[in-house]
């Protein structure tokens, strides 16, 4: 079992930011980023922009930390961390949960 996060940012330098901190602290074990249309309401207005978002895969124990890390580094007042365990084909699951979280 792995654990996936789906978090959208401002712009591509967040994302890359946000997501070298966690590769810098082990807490993924790797992340893909591309860019998005968002529709949304925000303060009682529509609101639709470009954004950025990036799928971050780890560990089911490292949950908490990803989002603290997440909630600490991101721009937003209300940043989208969405996640949710996965199944992938073994080897993927044993890549993610292999030496890449020690240090």
């Amino acid at each position: 079992m792995i654990s996936i996060f789906y978090v959208t940012h401002p712009d591509a330098d967040c994302a890359k930011r946000i997501t070298s901190a966690l590769l810098e602290q082990r807490l993924i074990a790797c992340a893909n980023i591309f860019p998005m249309e968002s529709a949304y309401w925000w303060e009682g207005a529509l609101a639709q922009e470009g954004e950025w978002v990036s799928i971050l895969k780890t560990l089911p124990n490292l949950e908490q930390a990803v989002e603290q890390a997440v909630m600490a580094l991101h721009p937003y007042q209300t940043p989208c961390i969405v996640r949710w365990e996965a199944r992938a084909n073994a080897a993927y699951e044993q890549w993610v949960s292999s030496g890449c979280f020690s240090r």
